[in-house]
């Protein structure tokens, strides 16, 4: 008989869709731009000034070409701009634009809320161990050879 209980991944995922989908329903109740969920990812991981894509797909841990089409959506949207790296002529840096550092500071304000909702359905003290245990240094992944 097969196993009905959900590994810890499974389980992780559902909780990071339980953020996303709240999220996502709150900013299209206030009128925001629409947003996919690897766009809410990319915009979260997103230097405030300013990240190249390459960096932007290895924080998000995808490939560049999705990175660079969820940039592209958010830049059509006006939540995003691509401006020169100071650093280098060859590169580009993705920033936020005025709107999207405002919709930025939205979506901050709806996690909260949801983090406070979530305690207050699991639990002030379930939530503040989920926190703690996810905060606390995993170390590296093993390796095959190191179990």
């Amino acid at each position: 008989m097969q196993s009905t209980r959900r590994n810890l991944p499974q389980l992780l995922g559902a909780a990071r869709n339980w953020f996303d989908e709240g999220l996502l329903a709150a900013l299209a109740e206030a009128g925001a731009a629409p947003v996919s969920p690897t766009q809410v990812q990319l915009f979260a991981v997103l230097d405030d000034r300013g990240t190249t894509v390459s960096e932007l797909a290895r924080r998000m841990g995808v490939t560049r070409q999705t990175a660079h089409q969820a940039v592209h959506g958010l830049i059509t949207a006006g939540l995003l701009e691509q401006v020169p790296d100071p650093a280098s002529a060859r590169r580009r840096l993705i920033r936020r634009t005025r709107e999207g550092r405002r919709a930025h500071r939205q979506a901050v304000l709806v996690l909260e809320r949801l983090e406070e909702q979530l305690a207050e359905r699991i639990g002030q003290e379930a939530a503040d161990a989920l926190r703690t245990a996810l905060e606390a240094p995993w170390g590296a992944p093993p390796s095959p050879d190191r179990g």
